[in-house]
């Protein structure tokens, strides 16, 4: 049956070339001002059906949109959703209760969102949380996600998939796909292999991490970093109206993230950070990844950041913003302490910063301000000492 909306006479206007722009979107704008950033018909094509198999998506299913549809318009599954039939349910505001409400009435096989989002259900009231009807496929992207968070999104009854990629990709340009000798792993461990960014999807012709400067491929042992690239079909045209910054992007014929990370023996790639992100304490790397991802495992911690902080001793040290839960008490010295039971001494936060934490309108933390805000904030020791 024909929908009310539509019109059975639509004419179908098609591209001269399917290199032709198809949309325009812009970067979040995390870590600087937001471009412009050029997408095809080729590629948005390719990448509606790469999400599809990705999200493993069969006949008719149900998306709930948690994630927005102007962000790498929607993952491209504003497109793939349609393309296999699927019933899109759209919501006007994003709280836990709405999406368990809407998971319940509708019948949803599939949704994603960004961290804040599993955030946001594994932190849901008893009175919010239904017990759902069916095994739900959430992807999720942006920042890698806590373990324990993803562990704790499995036991609700979601079934994880992990995705990784950025505006410049279309959305999700890898997937961290599953292996079925993982199945008898811990399940901590299982959540710890889900919170990997994976294997480059069927769209994508190649990732590699490599050595920014000398542009060499570096070995996949798992501990050499360096910068993720990406070349294929589904990475943009360029930046609009701004040559000099997609030259720099696109030297040595590979796109230049900007996210730091290291790749596995198996060929799978971890990030560790965004390379503005990365805390270098003296002489030693921090990734505020891994700092934040032990701050959402303490009980108290609903969100958390790390930047760094100047100090006229080490260079820099990790500081992190924090917003308790709700009822919940915390001191930074306690925080500080269960950081530093559970990191190297010198990974740990010297200091913490309880407020609530800016966010772009797609829910990612806008490191940038946190950034300034810590600067700000001038050096913990002075120079010439050396007190921890």
């Amino acid at each position: 049956m024909l929908s009310p909306w539509g019109k059975s006479n639509f004419q179908v206007i098609r591209p001269k070339d399917e290199c032709d722009a198809i949309s325009l979107n812009y970067t979040s704008g995390t870590t600087s001002s937001p471009k412009g950033v050029v997408y095809s018909h080729r590629g948005a094509y390719l990448n509606s059906l790469a999400t599809v198999l990705l999200n493993e998506m069969h006949s008719s299913p149900t998306y709930l949109w948690t994630n927005p549809m102007f962000h790498c318009n929607g993952w491209c599954l504003i497109w793939g959703v349609t393309a296999i039939g699927g019933s899109n349910i759209c919501l006007r505001n994003v709280t836990a209760k709405g999406i368990f409400d809407n998971i319940c009435q509708h019948k949803v096989t599939h949704m994603g969102g960004a961290p804040t989002i599993l955030n946001m259900i594994v932190n849901a009231s008893d009175s919010e949380k239904k017990p759902l009807p069916g095994k739900v496929s959430f992807i999720t992207g942006a920042a890698p996600p806590p373990a324990h968070v993803i562990k704790k999104m499995e036991e609700l009854g979601f079934s994880m998939f992990h995705s990784y990629g950025l505006t410049e990709t279309y959305g999700p340009g890898t997937v961290c796909a599953w292996k079925p000798e993982w199945d008898l792993l811990p399940s901590e461990e299982q959540a710890k292999m889900k919170a990997r960014q994976g294997v480059n999807h069927i769209g994508i012709e190649e990732v590699a991490v490599k050595d920014p400067v000398t542009l060499r491929t570096l070995p996949a042992d798992g501990v050499s970093m360096g910068e993720v690239v990406f070349r294929g079909n589904t990475v943009m045209n360029g930046y609009l109206k701004n040559p000099e910054a997609t030259k720099e992007s696109f030297k040595g014929g590979w796109f230049w993230s900007g996210d730091l990370g290291v790749k596995h023996p198996d060929g799978y790639i971890e990030l560790k950070d965004r390379s503005k992100d990365i805390i270098i304490s003296g002489g030693e790397n921090i990734s505020s990844i891994e700092v934040e991802s032990v701050l959402f495992s303490h009980p108290c911690v609903l969100e958390a950041a790390v930047v760094a902080r100047p100090d006229e001793y080490w260079g820099e040290t990790a500081c992190a913003f924090v917003k308790l839960k709700d009822g919940s008490k915390a001191t930074a010295e306690e925080i500080i302490s269960y950081c530093r039971g559970k990191l190297p001494h010198y990974m740990a936060p010297r200091s913490i910063v309880f407020e609530d934490l800016p966010k772009t309108s797609t829910g990612k933390v806008q490191k940038f301000v946190l950034r300034t805000k810590a600067m700000a904030m001038g050096s913990l020791s002075k120079k010439g000492t050396s007190k921890l």
